[in-house]
């Protein structure tokens, strides 16, 4: 029985799953913020309680014994359970105080924040930790209790709630000149493969010749320095890049290019007081931030901006 209490710790379960996941110990320690010494003794520790090798040591890195797949399995199913009870608990929370975790890209990060400042002035007793990742984490495994994203269509099995429309223009250094309006024959920085799903990245991979782009990036605000420097043309949302200094218009936004952006929770976690009050709240300020998002004014009070029709 001192065994079983020992191996269902719940920091042991979450070393096997992260061993496990990651195939190496330096990258399970890297997952949980630990040193690699303390993952290893931790894990070593395990092993001798139990009397059992959970993992074989080798060049390839770890993998799992007969006994470390049991023991993994096992983990990964009470971590799960611990998950999905923690959400339930959560749920029953009538008071509007404790931590929201929330989840945006990087892009947004810019524009989200002062709405996040005003939510804490409102409600001082719930604590926000804002995770700026354009990975999508996982809702389900409570990576986080709310996140605004964009997407074309709402992730199934979640709260999903449509805030709107995310505008995407052409832009351009200032003083730069795209000749005679012909887009295509301009140079042109686009996304990696890593971002191969944006509408944007679609477009350019249908309408721009592949000798024309000079420059790739795996993130829209790499693209967007780029595009400052001189580098070639960008497909950007018009809310990062209207904001930026040296940039212009050049074409759009276009309809193709568009996508929705999303303010999604888990079905477990719409009724707690914390949660409820954030989604409320977020919801209203960014329907305030429309215009912007769509890319029909620069920033609060400015007026609409002329599109300009894109090149033939």
């Amino acid at each position: 029985m001192q065994k079983l209490q020992s191996l269902i710790a719940v920091d042991d379960l979450r070393l096997l799953a992260a061993v496990e996941e990651a195939g190496s110990l330096t990258g399970a320690a890297r997952r949980l913020h630990m040193d690699h010494s303390s993952a290893w003794r931790r894990l070593g520790q395990m092993e001798e309680r139990l009397g059992v090798r959970l993992f074989e040591r080798g060049r390839d890195g770890y993998v799992a014994t007969s006994a470390g797949e049991d023991a993994v399995a096992t983990a990964a199913r009470l971590l799960q359970d611990l998950a999905d009870l923690e959400r339930r608990l959560a749920g029953k929370d009538i008071r509007p105080t404790g931590v929201v975790r929330v989840t945006t890209t990087d892009t947004l990060v810019p524009l989200l924040t002062p709405v996040l400042a005003e939510f804490r002035q409102v409600h001082p007793g719930i604590v926000l930790e804002l995770a700026g990742a354009n990975a999508f984490f996982t809702l389900t495994k409570r990576d986080a209790d709310v996140a605004i994203r964009p997407a074309a269509h709402a992730p199934e099995g979640l709260v999903a709630r449509r805030i709107g429309t995310i505008g995407t223009a052409i832009y351009a250094a200032c003083g730069m000149m795209v000749p005679d309006g012909r887009l295509e024959e301009a140079d042109w920085v686009a996304p990696d493969d890593t971002l191969g799903h944006l509408r944007s990245a679609r477009w350019i991979a249908a309408n721009v010749p592949a000798e024309r782009v000079v420059y790739r990036a795996n993130s829209l605000l790499a693209l967007a320095a780029a595009c400052q420097a001189g580098l070639g043309l960008a497909a950007l949302p018009c809310f990062l890049a209207d904001g930026l200094a040296g940039l212009q218009r050049v074409a759009g936004p276009l309809a193709e290019m568009e996508t929705a952006l999303w303010l999604i929770t888990h079905p477990d976690l719409r009724r707690t007081a914390r949660v409820r009050a954030f989604l409320g709240f977020a919801a209203e300020r960014l329907a305030g931030l429309r215009g912007r998002l769509e890319g029909s004014v620069n920033g609060p009070g400015d007026t609409a901006r002329p599109s300009v029709p894109p090149a033939r």
